[in-house]
């Protein structure tokens, strides 16, 4: 399941060092506009402890855990849903993504150029915003001219619903409101679709500060929470030039020695990862055996059929039943062995909803 969020925002605000931090995929990062051209996408893991007190128990011979995509797209700036900087390119790859990072920078640093000159991240949101919302008009008043005639006769029923959605929209987008705060229900969603409108993707704003602010925010981030406050949006606070350091250092012991002179009990990159794989709806079933303990991305509401085709297709065609067992009961008993001893094997069908976390053994023929 390739789930992809888009790191966006201005030129300068810490895209590529954040990217660089959350991948081992090695973005240019530079001090000039522009210096992220094509979009980098990095494939990072998912950091659950779960996964590795079942390898602990199960002693397999190997370790997969779950990961998620990360692109690093180019800077935007003013203009660009009119083609300006970038802006062509920058629209169309983040169209292709399922959920928005949208990086801003709350931090001060007479070394590292601003592209509007001042520090102000609630402007620089509203420049992002404004041009994407913009670009979502342009696509959302096309609709209309398509779909009027065939509303507005009274013959197509459909057509009448889908144009009153998009005069949602479409009033929604002209008072600087993004689509996502249009309110539809799942089968009106799915009539438009095949919109893909940009500011309909969930939203998480990244407040890029100083390491002095990385515990407890600072002014500029006070003002992105008053200013985000009616979206329903997560705000995290992370300082991308102290994760790029914490990133070189060799073990784990010497990352976890900084992260506590810092005041942090874990790094603003596993944060922000586990943040993000949120963001998408995203929850785990794990598979337990010894040959391989490995995480298994799903969105979260599947049932046990659609969970096992996340596997292979054929589970899902062939599906009989699946044997579940609770993560709590299995660390409680230490084995697949000791739960079927002690009833701890529940055998499901097609209705069952999977549970974050569930270890599945599913049954099937095809």
């Amino acid at each position: 399941m390739a789930l992809q969020c888009g790191i966006v925002g201005l030129p300068n605000v810490g895209k590529s060092t954040l990217f660089n931090c959350l991948s081992n995929a090695k973005a240019q990062a530079a001090n000039f506009p522009f210096c992220t051209i094509e979009p980098n996408v990095g494939v990072t893991q998912v950091p659950d402890e779960r996964i590795n007190i079942l390898a602990r128990l199960a002693n397999p011979q190997r370790l997969v855990p779950a990961t998620v995509e990360i692109v690093d797209i180019a800077g935007l700036v003013k203009g660009a849903s009119k083609g300006e900087g970038l802006g062509n390119k920058f629209l169309a790859n983040i169209r292709e993504t399922d959920a928005i990072l949208h990086v801003l920078r709350c931090f001060e640093d007479e070394n590292v150029a601003h592209v509007n000159g001042v520090i102000d991240p609630v402007r620089d949101k509203e420049i992002v915003d404004a041009e994407l919302q913009l670009k979502d008009l342009e696509t959302v008043e096309s609709r209309i001219n398509k779909v009027q005639k065939q509303a507005q006769t009274g013959g197509d029923k459909q057509a009448k619903i889908i144009y009153e959605i998009l005069q949602e929209y479409r009033s929604a987008l002209l008072q600087g409101k993004s689509a996502r705060t249009v309110v539809l229900d799942k089968e009106s969603k799915k009539l438009v679709k095949d919109l893909f409108l940009l500011t309909d993707k969930p939203v998480m704003y990244i407040c890029n500060v100083d390491e002095a602010s990385a515990t407890s925010g600072n002014a500029y981030v006070e003002a992105v929470r008053e200013a985000v406050k009616e979206e329903n949006a997560e705000i995290l606070v992370v300082a991308a030039a102290t994760e790029a350091e914490i990133a070189e250092l060799e073990s784990y012991e010497e990352r976890q020695m900084f992260l506590e002179e810092l005041g942090l009990k874990e790094s603003g990159v596993s944060r922000l990862i586990q943040s993000a794989y949120r963001l998408l709806n995203l929850e785990t079933f794990f598979t337990v055996g010894p040959l391989e303990v490995r995480a298994w991305t799903y969105e979260k509401g599947l049932k046990a059929p659609q969970c096992a085709g996340v596997i292979h297709t054929d589970f899902e065609k062939g599906f009989i039943r699946a044997e579940v067992i609770k993560y709590e009961d299995f660390v409680a008993l230490g084995s697949e062995t000791a739960c079927r001893e002690a009833g701890k094997i529940y055998i499901e069908g097609r209705d069952y909803v999977v549970q974050d976390g569930d270890i599945m053994h599913f049954r099937f023929n095809v």
